[in-house]
């Protein structure tokens, strides 16, 4: 049978309420009481209620994370940061996948709230606008990290015009001067997209070269495949030697379809993407990419989830960290002389 509270301090002759002050460390108690309860507890080997603990406390040391797809690379390189950084303060994360369902982004969200975690991370390229009502009437300290929409409040990342416009004037340097950029044009006045165009847009206005701007609907070959006559053709049209693109994904699904149609990476059109994730890395040709720091997005926001808590604030303050910028240069550009 489970021991309670009550057995403790009946077996160390205290009341429960010494008990309960030694358990949360809250209040003083004698060196002889307290190695009475710590002697009960032992032998009873008590365990207590951790939620209604933390109901009197306000301290369950648990922080939420709802993640869009756990399988998803750069939401298990944010998850790391996120986890590592939580042990490092005897934080537990407790984890809720939503596989891109917004009313279970809602259902989880009220779920940790009654867990009574003291923050919630959410990483997700969705808006869910119910989520951040609920996460704001809740006063708990979140941080929400988006990979596509742009996120008004707090987050870390890096700056994305001049993570491209630097991208776009890599290949200038190889020699490129008939550029082309691709983009997801889906929202595209609320998407992080906007920003990394502009940076394009910029890096060919000071140089005097030609915009040749190119869009499709998503990142999936599907939207490459809907798109491709006019991809080709603006290829062979405007002679061009290179292709800035705003995902990964989307430059892998790209080269893809070039070569389903003769063209050949990098020897007839260089390629440039956008992320860094695990499958740059092992395509053929390996992408030249902006490398986005996941792992340290996700350790910085749980960072700042935690002062936040430790400040005793609901909300989180500052607008943002900005991260260096880092490109890998890897087989998908060619070098023109």
């Amino acid at each position: 049978m489970t021991s309670t509270i009550k057995d403790v301090a009946k077996m160390a002759d205290v009341s429960i309420s010494t008990v309960s002050r030694v358990i949360n460390d809250s209040k003083p108690v004698s060196p002889e009481a307290r190695r009475r309860v710590l002697h009960a507890i032992d032998v009873l080997d008590y365990k207590p209620n951790e939620v209604a603990r933390s109901l009197v406390t306000k301290k369950s040391n648990l922080i939420g994370v709802i993640v869009e797809d756990i399988g998803l690379n750069f939401i298990s390189r944010i998850l790391q940061g996120v986890e590592e950084v939580g042990k490092m303060y005897n934080y537990d994360i407790l984890l809720s996948s939503s596989y891109k369902d917004l009313k279970t982004e809602v259902k989880f969200a009220n779920l940790l709230l009654q867990k009574q975690v003291e923050g919630i991370i959410v990483v997700s390229n969705m808006q869910n606008p119910k989520l951040e009502y609920k996460l704001e009437e809740a006063k708990i300290p979140h941080v929400l990290i988006n990979n596509f929409y742009q996120v008004e409040k707090f987050q870390a990342s890096i700056d994305f015009e001049k993570a491209s416009k630097n991208m776009v004037e890599l290949l200038m340097k190889k020699g490129h001067k008939k550029i082309a950029s691709l983009a997801v044009k889906k929202d595209i006045d609320r998407t992080l997209e906007r920003f990394k165009v502009k940076g394009y847009e910029k890096a060919m206005e000071e140089h005097n070269l030609k915009k040749v701007q190119l869009f499709v609907d998503g990142w999936q070959s599907e939207n490459i495949e809907k798109e491709k006559e006019n991809i080709i053709k603006t290829i062979k049209e405007e002679n061009i030697t290179a292709i800035f693109t705003t995902y990964d994904t989307l430059a892998i699904n790209l080269i893809n379809v070039l070569y389903d149609n003769g063209i050949k990476v990098p020897e007839d059109v260089s390629v440039t993407g956008f992320g860094g994730g695990y499958l740059s890395s092992i395509y053929r040709p390996r992408l030249t990419t902006v490398k986005m720091p996941y792992y340290d997005i996700g350790a910085i926001s749980i960072r700042q989830i935690l002062k936040t808590i430790s400040n005793k604030e609901k909300e989180i303050k500052g607008e943002g960290v900005l991260l260096p910028i880092r490109i890998l240069e890897r087989e998908s550009v060619k070098e023109i002389k």
